[in-house]
């Protein structure tokens, strides 16, 4: 009987960014080593936590995963599918199924859309629903994460960190996708509201 396939397998991966000097010809004169070797596999419905201080590589490792960095060297594999081979449409195709949280909520959310248009943009880019099939799914998510359907119209100013984050999950889970990766999405708010954050996360998952 042949085993599951991981739904992510990630195996000595490495991103190095390269250290330049020079005025009028640039050369590289060294590297900094964000990211080194790292190995690991998730299954489906499994939660990894990723731990090191500041500085350490967490965050570019979460990048180079859903290749918003192109990793130096190694593999990222999804569902079996090598995502470092993938062309530029093959790969936004792939996001359907990956999304990620941000860590800071305030930059994460443009101040120019409403709390609606940030949740249904997924949806407009990956040309999901009809608009009013969407207005349905977008007053879903905001329910889900706790909202008031009726928020659909208000601006991320008007909200506290912890609820702008709320929004950046409802955004998230606009597509159902398979995995989410959560870049430190609690590190930014207060104590008070950490706890919160994480048990919504918690609920979602089951």
């Amino acid at each position: 009987m042949n085993e599951r396939v991981p739904l992510l397998e990630v195996n000595d991966l490495h991103k190095h960014f390269p250290i330049r000097e020079g005025l009028l010809i640039e050369r590289n004169v060294g590297a900094v080593k964000a990211v080194d070797g790292v190995s690991f596999d998730v299954s489906e419905g499994e939660t990894l936590g990723l731990v090191g201080e500041s500085g350490s590589g967490k965050s570019t490792t979460g990048y180079c995963i859903l290749q918003l960095l192109k990793p130096t060297s190694g593999s990222v594999r999804f569902e079996g599918t090598e995502l470092t081979k993938l062309g530029r449409e093959e790969m936004r195709k792939m996001r359907r199924e990956m999304q990620i949280v941000f860590q800071d909520p305030y930059s994460s959310l443009d101040p120019r859309m409403t709390v609606g248009d940030i949740v249904g943009e997924p949806l407009i880019v990956h040309g999901i629903g009809t608009r009013r099939d969407r207005g349905v799914r977008i007053r879903e998510l905001l329910d889900v994460v706790g909202f008031n359907p009726s928020f659909t119209n208000r601006y991320p100013h008007e909200f506290s960190g912890g609820q702008r984050q709320r929004i950046g999950i409802a955004r998230a889970l606009a597509l159902a996708p398979k995995l989410i990766v959560c870049d430190e999405p609690v590190s930014a708010l207060d104590v008070s509201i950490q706890a919160q954050i994480l048990n919504l996360l918690k609920d979602l998952q089951r």
